[in-house]
């Protein structure tokens, strides 16, 4: 039985909800490091991270898809509170995280090589956010 098959419409809202927060939080961080940093390295192993994040239902996904009645939808105030670019970054590695974490739980329960993928994303994820935290120190 395939991946698509177990999964049911709800599920597939979690995972098109977190592959999407997953891939943006990786994007926002890997433009940060491209276009102001001029940092081919962490770009580059950020891009290919973002290249990762993916699962070959994308249909389901999409089919599934109902951001219009997303319940929190609405921005809440303390995600309009960054004070600097260390703080755009530390959010959107959290995001990241945060959303790979899910995926590896859910696919837990259905396709252990997804589900592998997405720890390996989360722990690569832990060490880039540590490099480039602190080097935003220096």
């Amino acid at each position: 039985m395939t991946t698509s098959e177990k999964l049911s419409p709800e599920l597939f809202r979690v995972i098109d909800a977190n592959l999407n927060r997953l891939k943006e939080g990786i994007r926002v961080v890997e433009d940060i490091m491209r276009y102001r940093d001029n940092n081919k390295d962490f770009s580059t192993k950020l891009k290919e991270l973002r290249h990762k994040s993916r699962i070959d239902e994308i249909d389901k996904l999409l089919t599934y898809r109902d951001s219009i009645n997303d319940v929190l939808r609405p921005t809440i105030k303390s995600e309009l509170n960054r004070t600097d670019i260390k703080s755009i970054i530390i959010a959107n590695f959290k995001r990241a995280q945060e959303s790979s974490r899910v995926l590896e739980e859910l696919f837990k329960l259905q396709d252990a090589t997804y589900s592998e993928n997405f720890k390996y994303i989360r722990y690569e994820l832990y060490n880039l956010e540590k490099e480039i935290v602190l080097q935003e120190h220096s």
